[in-house]
């Protein structure tokens, strides 16, 4: 299928039923039915494109087509970014597909997020990440949200249903046997993997993909008071809606390798468990959805910079 959009992949899927349940085999459990059918119409775009993949079969053309339709629709929806090439293929694979503008995700600056108003700055941006993560923390991360298209006045809604976490749970089962066996092959945890990719292989070997999330850390306001300005940015990391880990880098690739050291840490345990928890959004304490270990740790959480709820 190289055309038609909406209505028009409905009904090419009404006249081909057996392609219509192998392709909805493919949705995430995290994707909204908006997000799911413009993704849905990305793969079918583009199967001509990859002639060796045979629906219900696991292929590696199938898995490179479906890694780019999320990275699609990740930067489209949620704001990741990737190397501009990246960029440019998948935009050309989605030519023709309609999207809302008010579906894409929007990048405000600073001064549209919060107004007017001092600067923050930080000597040592290491230190507020840690600090976040081991002791109080009022940092009001209104306006750092990149993966929603709302303005920074809108509500923060209710947050996750009450079944979530025992929903949740069986993905992050089968995610922790997955992260095993790949730190077993690469000989163990260590300073020296590139744990991104550790993490990315795994998440998407259970049919899912992450959501990197990306701030700069003079766009945080509330820092602490006192020090000079770093650059520098922050990434914090969710697999469906899940939030696994916060990391500080002078750029953002290294913000996300530290990310996903944070988060591999977590799968060191027996096992891993998915739970309710309270951080700050937005200047509130909201409900969210994290992925913890067995260890015992400070019941204070790094300050939301994306929320899903």
């Amino acid at each position: 299928m190289a055309e038609g959009s909406g209505g028009d992949v409905s009904e090419f899927l009404g006249q081909n039923p057996d392609l219509a349940q192998w392709v909805d085999s493919l949705r995430e459990h995290h994707e909204t039915n908006k997000q799911w059918l413009l993704r849905r119409e990305f793969v079918l775009r583009n199967l001509e494109v990859f002639p060796t993949v045979q629906p219900g079969t696991m292929t590696p053309s199938l898995d490179k087509l479906l890694s780019l339709s999320k990275v699609w629709a990740n930067s489209v929806f949620l704001g990741c970014r990737y190397p501009q090439p990246v960029i440019e293929k998948v935009n050309e694979m989605a030519e023709g597909i309609t999207v809302n503008e008010a579906d894409v995700c929007v990048h405000k600056t600073r001064g549209e997020i919060v107004g007017k108003g001092k600067r923050p700055s930080t000597s040592d941006a290491e230190s507020w990440v840690k600090k976040s993560k081991t002791g109080p923390n009022d940092t009001d991360s209104k306006g750092a949200e990149r993966n929603s298209g709302r303005p920074a006045a809108a509500a923060v809604k209710s947050g996750p249903p009450p079944g979530a976490p025992a929903e949740q749970q069986p993905f992050y089962n089968r995610l922790y046997k997955a992260v095993a066996w790949k730190l077993v092959s690469a000989g163990g945890f260590g300073p020296n993997l590139d744990h991104y990719e550790i993490l990315r292989t795994c998440v998407e070997s259970c049919k899912a993909s992450l959501s990197c999330v990306f701030v700069p850390l003079k766009d945080i306001p509330d820092l602490p008071a006192g020090c000079t300005q770093k650059e520098g940015q922050v990434c914090e990391l969710r697999c469906q809606t899940v939030y696994m880990g916060t990391g500080y880098g002078r750029d953002e690739c290294a913000a996300r390798a530290m990310a996903s050291k944070e988060a591999l840490k977590v799968f060191q345990g027996r096992k891993v468990t998915v739970k309710l928890c309270r951080r700050r959004f937005r200047g509130r304490d909201v409900e969210d959805l994290v992925l913890l270990d067995e260890q015992p740790r400070s019941s204070t959480l790094p300050p939301a910079l994306s929320y899903p709820f």
